[in-house]
């Protein structure tokens, strides 16, 4: 039970509760099983959510020296694809965008936030954004490569809150089309792997009309994905998965059989 700044007390329940005496290992083996999964086909989402300076990023990112999720989901995936290598064949793309303002910026392109970029829905693709810059990887090297060049290009602001408070959701992703060499069949999985806007509420960035418009985005944002979370916990007719750009893209990996 933990009690609000107004003294009520509210129940909560965690699947798993990582104190801080975790390591960023500890993390990703929580974890680990759902991200190999997306070589069987599933659609995978991990999300770190939370208020702007709680440790999403350093969840999901991690120094050099410490990497967190999206790093070790990464090596996970190229060790157990070479490891069936002999019998499956898996082509791995990846892609790098940040949703900012209700706008998708393409981190990889060339000429990040020229372009309107849309969310498409394709018979074999899903969920996909038209000339989003897909990149075919082999290895951690490239990988890291790519992430690089990303943060570069991300748009960074200050607040109050937190000097190098990030404000636009980083979506990594892992596209996988595997192929059985022996009876030829093929199965498509993907793997995003999300850190957040900040939850803040706007009242504690003291900030100015850009600040505004940025926060009231990211609150939109992030109330949209968990109306869709509830939606789709109890089963409704009804999953309002437009509402917003972040649960636009991720359709086709809340709901149904992805994980």
């Amino acid at each position: 039970k933990v009690a609000n700044d107004k003294g009520k007390e509210k129940t909560w329940t965690f699947d798993q509760v990582f104190d801080f005496n975790t390591n960023q290992a500890q993390v990703f083996d929580e974890v680990s099983d759902l991200v190999t999964s997306v070589l069987d086909g599933y659609n995978v989402c991990i999300f770190a959510y939370g208020q702007t300076g709680s440790g999403k990023t350093f969840t999901m990112m991690g120094p050099p020296d410490n990497r967190g999720v999206n790093t070790r989901s990464l090596e996970a995936l190229f060790a157990s694809s070479t490891a069936r290598a002999h019998e499956i064949e898996d082509e791995v793309q990846v892609s790098i965008l940040e949703i900012y303002k209700e706008n998708i910026r393409d981190l990889l392109a060339q000429d990040v936030g020229d372009r309107k970029l849309e969310v498409r829905q394709d018979a074999v693709k899903g969920m996909y954004v038209p000339d989003l810059t897909l990149v075919p990887v082999v290895s951690m090297a490239e990988v890291l490569e790519l992430l690089d060049v990303a943060d570069q290009n991300r748009s960074v602001a200050s607040t109050n809150m937190n000097q190098h408070s990030s404000r636009s959701h980083l979506m990594l992703s892992c596209y996988v089309v595997s192929r059985n060499k022996v009876d030829g069949s093929a199965s498509r999985g993907k793997l995003h792997l999300i850190d957040l806007a900040g939850s803040e509420r706007v009242g504690k960035t003291n900030a100015g009309a850009q600040r505004l418009k940025e926060a009231q985005n990211i609150n939109k944002s992030l109330s949209a994905l968990g109306t869709v979370m509830a939606a789709l916990q109890e089963k409704s007719q009804h999953i309002p998965f437009r509402d917003s750009k972040l649960t636009q893209l991720l359709a086709d990996s809340l709901g149904g059989n992805s994980k």
